[in-house]
């Protein structure tokens, strides 16, 4: 069997201008990174392409293939006569030399070019981490030269592109402001989110001002534009903002931009790529990190909001794998037929579909990702249980056959793209904070209630009389559980949310809620990709899966 860098390899690519010129974006609107990649400037048009968000299960050991799903998703509309055009997250290199390994889709269902994407692609990470460590050496610079603006607590964190543990908690300014600091990954930055919500240039500029930096001694924020430093960071981010064209390897347009964490951060692609894409376009299909509870919660009730669009259909996917992970079963066990895991794991993926269906009011269908261990038993369980919440389970095979493999999900997107609905929020701008995250625990979560700790109920009282009351909440959960607690798998019932802290993203323009264990910053695994990763004598890279 082929690897997917290997069948990355075997096809020959189109010239990058012809795939921007398929959707009718000229020439002179991109600016060339070798021969199939690209930078857009093209004019953003009135939007009235159909959105076709991705998400699933929440993730397993197992595999869930979202990106996979999304591509040959797009393949398939594509191979339909459909202008269809994909609108992705870049990849971090954190999770790419640690457990994930490469996040370009997989099989014959990828983008390309699959080695570039996976590393340092155009550059966007190098620059929002650049933009993000000059605001804090420009603190520091600040303090050492007496401290005009009378800063008394740094709120600033340094940032990497690399799952690193031993950053988290650092000692900086040696001999003249000693304090405890650290660093958060990329994916976490501020200055990620704003590169992701940013309309344009000039948004990018108010939003950077707006970033709270430190506080003085009277406890007043301290921001980016007070330091002098919002301007300098713009410049390093002017190129970073515009969103990357690629493709797939069927010649389907690929905006791939931007890359917040789900768990930790926002989850999606940019704003200014998902606009383009559908200026250019008839159908987007576009992707939210992890599990519904997250990518999908925030894609819906945070870029929604601030990008005013909404999804026409969306697609949760699921594989046997993983629902009988979800169900208990050990990885040796998953691919062996077991029915009892299986309805053990589904009420996590009947949870999600009550989400998107019954909380936000969309239309939805789940993509059977299909292994060769599953069973038409198993499958058909599968089936009749969503047919029950009345939902289509479509089974899907672009791993293997690439668009031809999801010829099937794309006829069942397309019938609901026609249906009419309404999006609806889990919550209003209108809540306090409390009620906003306790409304997204107990709707989306399931949670019977939420606790806030002591540090979190001072910030959350302290920030209820100023305009962030108003801005949306992204909260900070694990991934491999609705609840807080990764052990509790499945469906949990009678658990508590404990949201340990509240902080302000004035320039991103939301509240992170950091709940149980969550870090801003990963780990590598025992067993890190990085082990596998190389490059031979001839320059060719090996070890990306």
């Amino acid at each position: 069997m082929k690897s997917d860098i290997e069948i990355a390899a075997s096809v020959k690519l189109r010239k990058i201008e012809e795939i921007a010129a398929k959707i009718g974006i000229e020439e002179k609107d991109i600016i060339k990174y070798g021969s199939f990649a690209a930078k857009i400037s093209a004019p953003i048009k009135e939007n009235k392409a159909k959105i076709i968000l991705v998400t699933a299960i929440n993730p397993t050991p197992a595999g869930e293939g979202k990106t996979t799903v999304s591509i040959g998703l797009a393949d398939a509309l594509s191979l339909k006569g459909k202008k269809t055009s994909l609108a992705l997250r870049e990849p971090s290199l954190g999770p790419v030399f640690g457990i994930k390994g490469g996040a370009a889709g997989g099989g014959y269902a990828q983008i390309a070019p699959m080695e570039d994407i996976n590393l340092h692609f155009t550059g966007d990470f190098h620059a929002i981490s650049t933009a993000n460590n000059l605001l804090s050496a420009m603190i520091d610079n600040h303090i050492f030269w007496g401290n005009a603006l009378k800063i008394k607590k740094v709120l600033w964190r340094r940032c990497m592109d690399m799952n690193d543990r031993a950053l988290r908690a650092i000692v900086t300014g040696l001999g003249y402001n000693t304090r405890e600091d650290g660093f958060d990954i990329t994916a976490a930055s501020e200055i990620m989110a704003i590169a992701a919500l940013s309309d344009g240039i000039s948004d990018l500029k108010i939003r950077l001002s707006n970033i709270l930096a430190a506080e003085n001694y009277d406890g007043a924020f301290i921001t980016a534009k007070d330091l002098k430093a919002s301007d300098a960071m713009a410049v390093i981010l002017k190129d970073a903002i515009k969103p990357n064209l690629a493709q797939s390897l069927e010649g389907t347009p690929a905006f791939v931009h931007t890359g917040p964490f789900a768990n930790i951060a926002h989850g999606c692609n940019s704003i200014i790529a998902s606009k383009t894409a559908a200026s250019y376009s008839d159908f987007v299909v576009t992707e939210a990190g992890f599990g519904a509870d997250l990518g999908a919660q925030k894609f819906l009730d945070i870029k929604c909001r601030i990008a005013g669009i909404k999804p026409s259909a969306v697609v949760i996917v699921a594989t046997i794998r993983a629902l009988k992970s979800l169900g208990g079963a050990p990885k040796e066990a998953l691919s062996k037929p077991n029915a009892d895991f299986l309805l053990k794991g589904l009420p996590n993926l009947m949870k999600h579909i009550e989400n998107i269906k019954n909380v936000y009011g969309l239309p939805c269908a789940v993509a059977v990702n299909l292994f060769s261990s599953d069973t038409a038993d198993e499958i058909k369980i599968l089936k009749e249980e969503c047919k029950k919440a009345g939902i289509e389970a479509v089974e899907t095979d672009v791993w293997a056959k690439g668009g031809k493999g999801a010829l099937e999900l794309a006829d069942s997107v397309l019938k609901l793209c026609e249906s009419k609905s309404e999006l609806n929020f889990s919550y209003s701008l209108e809540d306090s904070i409390v009620v906003k995250v306790s409304k997204i625990s107990k709707k989306i979560y399931g949670a019977s209630g939420v606790v806030f700790l002591p540090k979190a109920a001072k910030a959350a009282e302290k920030l209820q009389n100023t305009p962030f009351a108003k801005m949306p909440v992204c909260i900070a959960k694990t991934q491999y559980s609705l609840s807080d607690n990764p052990a509790l798998l499945g469906r949990p019932e009678n658990f508590d949310i404990t949201v340990r802290d509240i902080l302000p993203r004035g320039g991103a323009g939301f509240l992170v809620a950091l709940t149980g264990d969550i870090m801003l910053m990963p780990g590598l695994g025992k067993m890190p990709s990085a082990e596998k990763i190389g490059i031979d004598d001839s320059g060719k890279v090996f070890g990306l899966f």
